[in-house]
């Protein structure tokens, strides 16, 4: 199933769908292995260690500190890996009103992670801007 790369319909129709808890970026050294009461949602291997994207309560509980709290905002179209532009117009409407963002994309859809405590607003200004290319 491939996903779509018409950016007019991706902007058009998506649904961002706010989901419950904070979530943290975490590290783990290199060659340590995931604790067993981690069920990361991203998990990412670079050479300085590994990024971990949990629940905030899961990494407290294992020790470790999070960054960044925020909310997980799941855009529900199945985008393409190939798409050209979606996350950009999707970045650059949040970065106008000043908030930061950490993008993930998974095979079927993109997952953004926004400031907890502005989470409702970047879920405002994404159905603004599904609305504004609608049409």
């Amino acid at each position: 199933m491939t996903g779509e790369t018409d950016l007019k319909k991706l902007l058009a129709t998506m649904t961002p769908e706010l989901l419950p808890g904070v979530h943290v970026f975490v590290t783990l050294p290199p060659g340590k292995p995931v604790p067993e009461t981690l069920e990361p949602v991203m998990q990412f291997g670079e050479r300085e260690g590994t990024t971990l994207i949990v629940l905030e309560d899961e990494a407290r509980t294992a020790g470790l500190v999070g960054v960044f709290p925020s909310r997980m905002i799941t855009l529900n179209i199945h985008s393409s890996l190939e798409a050209v532009g979606f996350l950009a117009a999707i970045t650059t409407r949040l970065a106008t009103a000043g908030m930061g963002v950490n993008p993930v994309s998974a095979f079927y859809h993109d997952h953004l992670f926004v400031p907890a405590d502005r989470a409702e607003e970047a879920m405002e200004l994404l159905r603004q801007l599904a609305r504004g290319s609608a049409g």
